[in-house]
């Protein structure tokens, strides 16, 4: 349980007034909100303020433009939608914030029950602050066509602003995920969110002993010539993208709903991550020099981001630099692996971690590897964690809120291949 003390619950009824984000005032009190609501939690790392303007931003999140090609009158050629609302008590306080808006790409995915999103959720420990909160979200979005909403989400990837922390208050948030007091899976579930899926984050110590089979395996694959494992260092970037792209299609190729990724989205993406990335934990294997597999990992950003304060202006970008050059971070987080679809089964992704694990036990440079969250639907994935040596240490939660409260709550499903 958590060992910070949050704001104090309210005695009783409070008056509140909700107002829409539309000027500069109830821009800076939902943007500043947060450093009250986690005031006295030493764990809490602020999110930056300028990753979460993008969400906001037509210019830069893409999912509020009409997408170009699309066919004439779907969700995606008309573009999604957003509004955020700050909550004030009598006094004019901010005592609440939250956000909802429509992903045009999954938005009516399931024609019997279209589905919106509400994310950056904060509020005091008061039930009824946080029920006005959801039911503005909620009738924004009935307004708009949708019959449930998920939460707390983020109009965009699932990585970044995903899911409600329900174990774990004692290590702080990994870069990208959100965290918050206790209390508020209390406000979600007395609301009536149910539970549609869990996030299981997995830790894995960065110096334990390789496992024997990982070491065989890795071993076998050193004496076949036709095999290269290597981390990234001298890999331009072009190859490197087109090589994570070759490798990830092929690795998620029977998934439902999976749109394979184009060059460009690849390349955009290296590039995003040159300026953080440390080449030396990023590993690939090759096959007669065919991109195979893939464990990507980066520096645990927040442990450099705990010292910018949410602002990634140009003192928090020399403070960020610093930081990178001392080696301030001593985690990494394992950000993405796959194998192609010929080779899963066969042990790679053991032969990837040993080819890492003895670089780290010579050098001692990372302590913790931590890996994103893998959904509860995705058992296949969760074996792997697993048969890495890696423990679930934290679990988020995607709530889930049907408008018609008579209709019945399935949760998701579990992920099937095609065919």
């Amino acid at each position: 349980m958590p060992t910070f003390a949050p704001p104090p619950a309210t005695s009783g009824p409070i008056s509140m007034r909700i107002a829409s984000v539309n000027d500069a005032r109830t821009l800076r009190d939902w943007t500043r909100l947060p450093w009250r609501i986690y005031a006295q939690d030493a764990n809490w790392v602020p999110h930056l303020k300028q990753d979460v303007e993008k969400v906001f931003d037509p210019a830069v999140n893409k999912l509020l433009r009409p997408k170009e090609g699309a066919e004439p009158g779907s969700p995606e050629a008309k573009g999604g939608a957003i509004a955020r609302w700050v909550l004030y008590d009598a006094q004019g306080t901010a005592i609440g914030r939250i956000a909802a808006f429509v992903d045009p790409r999954t938005a009516w995915t399931d024609k019997q029950q279209p589905t919106g999103g509400c994310g950056f959720f904060e509020c005091i420990d008061d039930q009824a602050a946080a029920d006005l909160l959801f039911d503005t979200a909620r009738d924004w979005l009935k307004a708009r066509g949708l019959e449930a909403m998920d939460g707390p989400i983020n109009l965009g990837e699932r990585n970044m602003f995903w899911g409600l922390l329900i174990e774990n208050w004692t290590d702080p948030p990994i870069y990208g995920t959100n965290y918050n007091p206790a209390y508020y899976v209390r406000l979600f579930e007395a609301y009536g969110f149910r539970l549609y899926f869990k996030q299981l984050f997995f830790k894995r110590s960065a110096t334990a002993p390789i496992q024997p089979i990982f070491l065989r395996k890795y071993a076998q694959f050193q004496r076949d010539p036709d095999i290269v494992v290597r981390d990234a260092r001298g890999i331009p970037a072009e190859k490197l993208a087109e090589d994570f792209r070759t490798v990830l299609n092929a690795a998620w190729v029977d998934h439902e709903n999976f749109k394979p990724m184009t060059a460009a989205a690849a390349l955009k993406t290296v590039k995003q991550m040159k300026p953080v990335m440390d080449p030396r934990i990023v590993v690939f294997v090759y096959h007669k020099g065919a991109p195979i597999a893939f464990y990507i990992n980066l520096p645990e950003l927040n442990e450099i981001f705990r010292h910018v304060h949410g602002d990634l202006n140009w003192l928090g970008k020399l403070k960020f630099v610093w930081h990178k050059w001392k080696g301030t971070a001593r985690t990494m987080t394992g950000i993405v692996f796959g194998v192609v679809k010929e080779w899963q089964g066969k042990g790679v992704e053991g032969a990837m971690i040993a080819h890492m694990g003895e670089w780290l036990q010579r050098t001692g440079r990372y302590g913790d590897t931590v890996l994103t969250w893998i959904g509860d639907f995705n058992p296949k994935m969760l074996r792997v964690c697993e048969n890495l040596g890696a423990t679930n240490y934290r679990t988020l939660a995607t709530y889930r809120y049907l408008f018609d409260r008579t209709k019945p709550f399935e949760r998701l499903p579990l992920i099937e291949k095609k065919g």
